[in-house]
């Protein structure tokens, strides 16, 4: 490939080389293999379900050990709310007053999200918001026809001008609204269910990853509500930020897959997808890292349950981390006996899901021995899974690679070649799928962090066609953080109740019982 001084520059001042962005390319010319998947993982066959009793050890097992461990909430917070209000844009732009009324439109195009929206309007956090903004700007306000009254709240909402809800990070939306019309947010929520899973004593350690434009609007939000929260939990906070590195940027090609220009001739470069967030995770450090996308909150009736569960997995990962750094404690100090190294893997296969080679029993002792060793240092991540009830998003999997090594994986749907009748069976007999509910172990026996990119699958990254400009580009999207970016932890499922998972993915969802008070 070719680049231009001025292209070697771009690259460059990306914190990229020539070669990186080569390498993207011949990804796109040789296209990214589909996961192959063996079957779905089960109860049973890769999922664990725990009885009441077995969860309370769990929590039981965290609690004892807490005031020990550093504990680190990681919070992927950069998405804007516009795909939350997608229906109400797609309804400002098509809907004419003077034509038609709001109940005529809601029928002819079937449009079930928006009759929902108007139905459910006075439970919305932000209802009173807007109100009060349209009260000042229409003192007739309430004189006018329900049609005209719905619309201006809308727009009011939404115009750029106005309250600019589309725009907003997701994280500092109106989400819960409490007595007095007192407003959280999913940023504050995250504060009060972090408290109640943190050492006492020590600060309670959050760590969002965000969009750099919206810096200042997140330092002013945990200035507004600090004094609240920390009477409230009795807790200090020690919160920090980070962005998506522009170094894991990745180049835009044509459908020839020639490098796509913008309109002054420059290349064009697009943020990579949650994968990247990779590097902020790696620069972290912590005992335990909890992973929970901004979004999944929920308001303070349901936190206590949420906390238990999240307890649960981490009691779950720091059993099973003591017996791995007990195991290579073992293997590092010389010549365990065969017995031992039999132990130690039935451990790997029964505990940590690791499907162990079938020449394993004749290996020499030494090479059982560095190959216990390769199987038992690496992370750790022990992930919620709930059952599937049609939400979106990927699921738990048995997926064999290209060496024909067996593992558990997160799959999405879009790394499963629904053309193939057997692989779309295996897909449709999943029955539970990914909340991005995580607790990790990021440091190794001897207490020094891992380098998390030695643990990536590079070919689970994801091509996605787009357009700009009216022309179509081909995209390249990272493995993303809890799928091909974690493809070589040592993984562990756990089945926790749908509770615990409550995403906002359109506005609607805010009406649901875990985002309502009353």
């Amino acid at each position: 490939m070719n680049f231009s001084k001025q292209d070697i520059a771009q690259i460059e001042k990306k914190g990229l080389t020539v070669k990186q962005v080569e390498q993207q390319i011949e990804i796109f010319e040789d296209g990214l293999p589909f996961s192959n998947l063996v079957s779905a993982a089960t109860i049973g066959n890769g999922i664990l379900s725990l009885t009441e009793q077995e969860i309370d050890d769990y929590v039981l097992k965290y609690e004892s050990q807490l005031q020990a461990l550093s504990i680190l909430k990681f919070v992927p917070a950069s998405g804007a709310a516009t795909r939350m209000f997608k229906f109400l844009f797609k309804f400002l732009n098509e809907y004419d007053i003077d034509k038609e009324s709001i109940n005529s439109y809601i029928n002819t195009h079937n449009n079930k999200d928006l009759s929902i929206f108007f139905i459910g309007l006075e439970k919305f956090p932000f209802y009173h918001i807007v109100i009060e903004k349209l009260l000042k700007s229409y003192p007739d306000f309430y004189e006018l026809s329900t049609d005209k009254q719905r619309l201006l709240f809308v727009k009011m909402m939404l115009d750029a001008n106005k309250l600019n809800y589309g725009n907003y990070p997701k994280g500092l939306l109106p989400f819960h609204e409490y007595k007095n019309q007192i407003i959280s947010t999913a940023f504050e929520e995250h504060l009060f269910e972090s408290a109640l899973y943190s050492p006492d004593g020590k600060d309670v350690c959050l760590h969002y990853t965000i969009s750099e434009q919206y810096n200042h609007k997140f330092d002013k939000e945990f200035e507004r509500i600090k004094k609240k929260v920390e009477t409230k939990t009795q807790s200090k906070f020690d919160i920090s930020f980070s962005h998506q590195k522009e170094s894991t940027d990745t180049i835009a090609v044509t459908p020839k897959d020639e490098p796509f220009r913008e309109v002054d001739g420059s290349l064009c470069f697009r943020p990579s997808g949650h994968g990247a967030l990779l590097e902020n995770l790696n620069d972290l450090e912590a005992d335990i890292i909890f992973i929970k996308n901004i979004d999944n909150v929920v308001n303070f009736k349901y936190k206590e349950i949420v906390a238990k569960y999240k307890k649960m997995l981490a009691g779950i990962l720091i059993e099973l981390q003591g017996k791995v750094f007990h195991y290579l404690k073992i293997l590092d100090e010389g010549s365990p006996s065969e017995d031992m190294r039999v132990e130690i893997g039935e451990f790997l296969i029964n505990k940590l899901n690791v499907r162990i080679n079938s020449e394993f029993e004749k290996y020499s002792a030494k090479y059982q021995m560095e190959y216990l060793i390769e199987k038992l240092n690496r992370p750790i991540r022990v992930c919620g899974m709930v059952k599937n009830e049609g939400e979106p998003g990927g699921g738990p999997f048995w997926v064999k690679d290209e060496s024909g090594n067996e593992s558990l994986q997160i799959v999405e749907s879009a790394q499963i070649n629904k053309k193939n009748k057997h692989q779309k069976r295996i897909l449709k007999s999943s029955t539970h799928f990914n909340p991005v509910d995580l607790v990790c172990s990021v440091k190794n026996y001897k207490g020094e962090k891992f380098d998390l990119k030695a643990y990536v699958d590079p070919k689970a990254a994801f091509i996605t066609m787009k357009t700009k400009m009216g022309k179509d580009l081909k995209a390249l999207e990272l493995p993303g953080l809890w799928n091909g970016s974690m493809a070589n932890w040592n993984t562990i499922f756990v089945e926790v109740p749908l509770i615990t998972f409550n995403p906002v993915k359109t506005v609607n969802d805010l009406l649901k019982a875990p985002h309502q008070i009353k």
